[in-house]
């Protein structure tokens, strides 16, 4: 028997608050079943206020004097002033049959219902969402107050985009999600490792060589692959590293960092891959003071893996950087 879902026609609305879920990031467990809350559990918070010399103000996102569009240059400012008066108006209309003309210079003076100050009001706005999308009708006047809300940072557990979502230190438990501008984010990660595999081909088929190099850079257990190690074996550690299964467990970044390695002139590469090396074989060491030394001579280096490379790079470090090279190549021949 076939069963036909029947949809409110509602719920085809194309924004919502949906469960923001990173599976690199530790949650109770529950990142092992892709899940951000427990079945069942839900949250819900009021709008977020904030209080300056005994005067409450809300994070409405319909505020032509908040901070944000105090800030703005004069122009983008303006912009924003009559699209925050054309909403209120509309809100103030539909809410409270008060009827105001957005040019009137005595606009705020006559708006009765959406004063940024309203707490009888903005109290009762709120929040609830769970692992099920909460859709939002932009068409309900209540829904499209949430919406400028969340724009406006006025509910801390929604981020106002996916990319908002990913960018904050602190991941919130749900972002708002537009169609179009979340599926421009999540694919814009294929894309990025489609370029990577497609790259991770051509240095296969055309530069084995470099394929080696950059494998040692990008793997933490760069020891592992010698001159003798397969090419298959290499393309298989590369194409797991790119998909997320290595060091790096966010997919984007590990195709980031596999394509910004490709791009390095093959003097950089080998030189990186020797001081990868180095420093698991103690050929080089960091000290007690921060800085790495040459184990050999004591030689100052750097204080970081990038001042090692370039101070290999000095012809004046010719010695040093043969001794590395003489003493790693012999493990990777082994």
């Amino acid at each position: 028997m076939t069963i036909i879902e029947t949809l409110d026609p509602k719920k085809l609305t194309p924004v919502s608050v949906r469960p923001y879920f990173d599976g690199s990031i530790s949650n109770l467990g529950l990142e092992k079943y892709g899940l951000t809350l427990y079945d069942g559990v839900y949250h819900e918070e009021q709008l977020a206020c904030v209080e300056m010399n005994g005067v409450t103000r809300y994070l409405t996102g319909l505020n032509e004097f908040a901070p944000e569009i105090k800030k703005l240059d004069p122009e983008v400012r303006e912009a924003h002033i009559r699209e925050i008066r054309a909403s209120v108006a509309e809100l103030e209309r539909e809410l409270a049959a008060n009827i105001i003309d957005p040019e009137d210079k005595d606009f705020w003076n006559k708006v009765e219902l959406l004063q940024p100050n309203n707490k009888t009001f903005w109290n009762k706005i709120t929040l609830r969402c769970g692992n099920d999308p909460l859709f939002l009708d932009p068409s309900d006047p209540f829904d499209r107050i949430k919406l400028h809300a969340i724009n406006a940072g006025g509910f801390s557990i929604v981020a106002k985009s996916l990319d908002d979502a990913r960018a904050r230190a602190v991941p919130p438990k749900f972002y708002l999600d537009r169609v179009e501008e979340t599926m421009v984010t999540k694919t814009e990660g294929k894309k990025l490792r489609n370029r990577a595999l497609s790259e991770l081909q051509k240095l296969y088929d055309k530069n084995s060589s470099k394929l080696f190099y950059v494998a040692k850079v990008v793997d933490a257990a760069s020891q592992i692959y010698k001159k003798n190690t397969p090419n298959d074996v290499i393309y298989d550690a590369m194409d797991r590293f790119i998909n997320g299964e290595g060091v790096e467990s966010n997919k984007t970044r590990a195709a980031n960092q596999f394509l910004d390695t490709t791009k390095l002139d093959m003097e950089t590469l080998k030189i990186r891959s020797i001081v990868k090396d180095s420093t698991f074989y103690k050929f080089i060491l960091t000290k007690g003071d921060g800085y790495i030394y040459h184990t050999e001579t004591n030689a100052l280096l750097g204080r970081n893996v990038a001042d090692v490379v370039e101070y290999l790079k000095n012809p004046l470090h010719e010695d040093i950087l043969l001794d590395l090279t003489k003493k790693v190549e012999r493990n990777w021949t082994l």
